[in-house]
């Protein structure tokens, strides 16, 4: 196992370092979809409950493979629309697919995200909203000022949980040749016997990765949640 990681360092540092990157920009595009579908889900309008409301059965129900498959395959190979410039020469595609797995995460997780932040929602007093029109703030400045700061103390936990799974979901990324972790431990299975070591050595990178994101969550909820 450790001969393993000695020969393979440099590779298992940059695969490890494409899981993060693709962890990280998920995670804010997901949380900004998120908030989006989920202000949509609560909001006083008929036609955006009912966007909100289909975005989530969706894409919660829907494969996260063959969202990807579908950003490479259908998005970009079909419809020929690209997320990198050709100018960049052997770096397009690479960087091509990793913005549509960026893409296809965001999107996937963002159905996740918002049910989270709408269940934080829910937590507020009826009467803060209330009091909130009562002042004159229109829904969108209510939500703003009043009802999601609470909601968001309410659920960080959760969308803790919803992270450390955004970070094993990054490793279907493979499915459109994103350089990932998930890659390279194909790679390394096909030329190399030990299987059960190499496992392992993936298996404890992702500890590594996942589990100090639990007790981050964990100590910030407990620090910032709302006290009822």
């Amino acid at each position: 196992m450790f001969d393993l990681i000695s020969r393979y360092q440099d590779q298992l540092l940059d695969a490890f370092w494409m899981t993060i990157k693709l962890t990280l920009l998920s995670a804010v595009g997901a949380l900004i979809l998120g908030t989006i579908v989920a202000a949509m889900r609560v909001s006083p309008v008929p036609v955006a409950r009912w966007v909100g409301t289909a975005y989530v059965t969706i894409f919660r129900n829907t494969p996260l493979t063959l969202i990807l498959v579908f950003c490479s395959l259908g998005i970009y190979t079909t419809l020929g629309v690209k997320l990198a410039s050709e100018s960049s020469g052997l770096d397009f595609l690479p960087t091509n697919n990793f913005r549509y797995a960026v893409l296809g995460l965001s999107i996937y997780t963002a159905a996740f995200v918002c049910e989270s932040i709408r269940s934080g929602i829910n937590t507020v007093p009826m009467g803060q909203s209330e009091a909130g029109r009562s002042l004159g703030l229109t829904f969108g400045q209510n939500l703003r000022y009043i009802v999601l700061p609470q909601a968001f103390r309410s659920v960080i936990a959760p969308l803790g949980s919803v992270l450390i799974a955004l970070t094993k979901n990054s490793t279907i990324a493979a499915a459109i040749g994103v350089a990932e972790a998930a890659l390279l431990m194909a790679e390394m299975i096909e030329t190399e016997a030990d299987v059960l070591a190499i496992g392992a050595i993936f298996a404890l990178g992702f500890v590594i990765l996942t589990l100090p994101t639990g007790f981050v969550f964990g100590w910030l909820a407990q620090k910032f949640e709302v006290k009822r």
